[in-house]
């Protein structure tokens, strides 16, 4: 591309979307703002360096570090163990959710005419006396 062409296409976008010291500012911004982050990177990765020689000092012993293991270990299965309440919860209350309600002729005692497995109700409510 002839350079005077190629002046005249950037002089027009520059004219056109922003001046060539508003550019050559932003530009500026940038790589202050660019050396900014490079130099807190840097003192990022000298504080990991000395906080991994600080545990490297200090070290772990193996009766630690088996607490842990097993501090991990039981978070996670009790983690599962929650999880597995939690759907059991969820599948109570949409079996619940789908009992029949009480009608005009019946008490509340009596909503259920079905229990799963296919037995029938044992009518009224019993007592909490104990086992029947």
């Amino acid at each position: 591309m002839p350079a005077p062409l190629r002046r005249a296409v950037r002089r027009w976008f520059d004219s056109r979307y922003i001046s060539l010291t508003d550019h050559r500012q932003d530009i500026e911004d940038t790589l202050r703002e660019v050396q900014t982050l490079g130099r807190e990177v840097t003192g990022l990765r000298t504080e990991i360096d000395r906080l991994r020689a600080q545990v490297a000092k200090a070290g772990v012993d193996q009766a630690q570090a088996r607490r842990w293991d097993d501090a991990h270990r039981l978070a996670q299965e009790t983690a599962v163990a929650m999880d597995g309440v939690l759907q059991n919860e969820v599948l109570l209350w949409q079996a619940v959710d789908r009992l029949p309600s009480p009608g005009p002729d019946r008490s509340p005692g009596q909503a259920v005419d079905r229990l799963p497995g296919g037995a029938s109700s044992p009518g009224p409510e019993r007592s909490s006396g104990g086992p029947a």
